[in-house]
């Protein structure tokens, strides 16, 4: 009986699992993953775990249980700033996936070579910073000043305090998260639109289903899941709301609460109360509130199964 053995060709040494091409790019994905979790302990997981800590503890590190997270329960300013809050969400979610969406799908089926156009567009207001956007806007809504003052003047305002009364805050707060964060979301639902076969939506069209058809029941279910994506985001985003309700607080002269929201209510209590513990544990609460709604989402949507 004769056995074979095949052996390499001269000058070539026999390859490890793990080597080569796959292996380099397998190695590269670590390295860049690794920074990556880096970043995110130093910056993310650690700086959480101290808050989680001084929530839970008084000044001098004495344990307090739930204390501090029953003080805010309590506190006649937290629930109304969660109720603000609340509402500005509510507004801001519906407005950002309604006009998000729209601007996608006309994005998506118009003429392709003003796309490009379109995209860089809708994502200039993007690259103004929370500050100066908000700057920008109350230059807007101010009636003396403002472009507007003719449309504002049919409302019977006159004045920047009578434009930002308590009322016209949370669609004052969605204008401007919109106007300096859809632009970015317009660009990402294009690129997923984009994703979609050319094949799957011929199929549709030869079926005889017109473009609202195809829109509606061929391109929206095929980028769902972008769409939970962008909800959670904006909705951890608009739990932080902080910037604005403080630059149009100042600007109005107090015309707006300084605890208007959460955020604004925890760097109160930490930096002019001095009770760090306390601002934690309201910190500690926006964090609960924004892991339940976004395991909820991601459950509910299968965020994460691939189809």
């Amino acid at each position: 009986m004769t056995v074979t053995t095949s052996l390499p060709a001269p000058g070539r040494a026999l390859r490890r699992p793990g080597s080569g091409l796959a292996g380099g790019r397998r190695r590269a994905g670590y390295l860049f993953v690794s920074l990556y979790v880096v970043l995110l302990v130093l910056f993310g997981v650690a700086p959480t775990a101290y808050a989680l800590y001084l929530s839970l503890t008084r000044p001098g590190s004495k344990w307090a249980g739930l204390h501090n997270f029953l003080a805010t329960a309590h506190d006649y300013r937290f629930v109304p700033a969660l109720e603000h809050i609340a509402v500005y969400l509510l507004v801001w979610l519906v407005v950002l996936v309604v006009l998000v969406l729209l601007l996608a799908l006309l994005l998506h089926g118009g003429i392709k070579k003003l796309v490009p156009v379109f995209r860089f567009l809708f994502y200039i207001p993007g690259a103004l910073a929370g500050s100066a956007s908000v700057l920008v806007w109350l230059f807007m809504l101010d009636p003396p000043i403002s472009p507007w003052h003719p449309v504002e003047s049919l409302f019977h305002l006159s004045s920047l305090p009578q434009v930002v009364e308590p009322g016209h805050l949370p669609f004052i707060f969605a204008m401007i998260a919109f106007w300096t964060g859809a632009g970015g979301w317009i660009v990402v639902m294009n690129g997923a639109l984009n994703n979609i076969s050319d094949e799957v939506l011929e199929s549709a069209r030869i079926d005889g289903a017109n473009a609202v058809q195809v829109a509606l029941r061929v391109k929206l279910p095929l980028i769902r899941k972008w769409v939970v994506y962008m909800v959670i985001l904006a909705f951890a985003a608009g739990t932080q709301l902080f910037v604005e309700p403080t630059l149009v607080s100042t600007a109005s002269f107090g015309e707006v609460s300084q605890f208007w929201s959460p955020n604004q209510l925890a760097y109160y209590t930490a930096f002019t109360e001095a009770n760090f513990n306390y601002a934690a544990a309201i910190s500690v609460d926006l964090l609960i509130v924004c892991a339940l709604v976004a395991g909820l989402l991601v459950f509910r949507s299968k965020l994460f199964e691939i189809e």
